[in-house]
This record gives C-alpha cells, structure tokens and sequence, in this order.
C-alpha cells in the first residue's frame, strides 16, 4: 500500500512529476472515502472489476495512478475506448485470460456510462460501481488548502472560514478559485488577503448580490 502522509485527509502516491511531490496528493473527505476503502480491498470486488466515475477533476485518474502501483489494472477513459476492446480486457482478468485473477479498475469521464455493446454492459452490470461525489465544507477547506500548497500559495489566516461558504461545492471550480487566488495576488504583487479573495469570488463568480431585508 501507498505510504499515509502525515495528514489525515491525504494519501500520498509513491509518483514523482516535474512540478513536485505535492502535486500528487489524494485529498480524502466525504466525496471519495468509500471509493478509496474500495481501493484499498480489490480482492472484494465482483468480477474482479470495478468502475469508477465521477465530476470533473475530482481525482479519477489520480486514484487509479494509486490503484495501478498497488497491482490492480486500470483503463483511464474506458468509457472513450473501442467498447469490444473493453469487453476483451474485461474478459483477460477472468479465469483463463491472460491477466486472470488481475482486479481490473475502469475509469469513465462520463456519468452516467451508457455502455452500447449488449455483452459488455451486462458484465460492468456485476461489476462493483464507484463514484465520487462533491465535496462537503471540510474536504472543501482540505482541498483549498492542497491546492494551495501545490502552488506555493500562502493564503492568510481564515482563508478557508472565509472562501468555503462563498464558492460552488465542485472540484473544479474549487481548484479554478485557488488558481484565480494565486493569478491576482501575483498581479498586484501582494499577499493573497481578503482583498484578493474577494476579487477572484468576483472573477468566477460574479458580483455579490446584495442581501434582502
């Protein structure tokens, strides 16, 4: 197994890339804790096979560049491979192919997967269907915190009580709000503050709308 960082709501992968060690954390919370425990046993998995979904950037292809050093066999965008190609790797890991008794992680971008091929979606049927949902308040702040961190960004004090409440639940736009964050502070030459916090709630999302009595 991937060794545990030292903090609890990250797992880090035994991966090193160009932009530093950081970048290949796991942010753990609500929206992927059952997915990675899953991760952790693939010897439970029916069929030996299990498929993976979820919004976007929310950590798929991480998860199964974690799952892939563990042993397990992963397809990254199965959903936009040749569906027969699909159904005979599926086939390799069942007895008598030629990875037999390999778990098998499929990962698809689209939610849900409409699988076409009769026989290949009776089979990803059985198979153990994981997804990662959005994140709440606490993985949220976790995430503001690792996105951060990947940049180098020190955000002042209360930054997450602050941004949390006042941005969309996704990864996506999570990650973009960091990054509008780091754009500003560097264009004005100056820490990113509530100042800056605010100007990139603006940029992403718009004025605030005035309260109503």
């Amino acid at each position: 197994m991937a060794a545990v960082n030292d903090h609890p709501s990250q797992i880090a992968l035994p991966l090193t890339i160009a932009s530093g060690v950081d970048a290949q954390r796991i942010v753990l919370g609500n929206a992927n804790a059952r997915v990675v425990e899953a991760l952790r046993n693939p010897a439970s998995w029916p069929f030996r096979t299990a498929v993976l979904t979820g919004p976007e950037r929310s950590g798929k292809s991480l998860l199964g560049r974690w799952a892939k050093a563990q042993g397990i066999e992963v397809i990254d965008g199965a959903d936009e491979m040749d569906e027969t190609q699909v159904f005979h790797r599926w086939n390799s890991v069942q007895d008598g192919g030629s990875n037999a008794g390999q778990p098998l992680l499929l990962i698809a971008n689209t939610t849900p997967w409409d699988v076409t091929l009769p026989d290949l979606k009776s089979r990803l049927g059985g198979s153990l269907q994981l997804s990662i949902g959005e994140p709440d308040d606490a993985m949220a702040a976790d995430l503001i915190e690792a996105h951060a961190q990947v940049r180098a960004l020190s955000l002042a004090e209360g930054a997450a009580e602050y941004l949390v409440p006042r941005t969309r639940r996704s990864f996506a736009d999570i990650e973009a709000l960091v990054a509008t964050i780091d754009r500003i502070s560097l264009e004005r030459a100056q820490p990113a503050t509530m100042s800056v916090w605010r100007a990139a709630l603006e940029a992403l999302h718009g004025p605030p709308q005035p309260k109503l009595l």
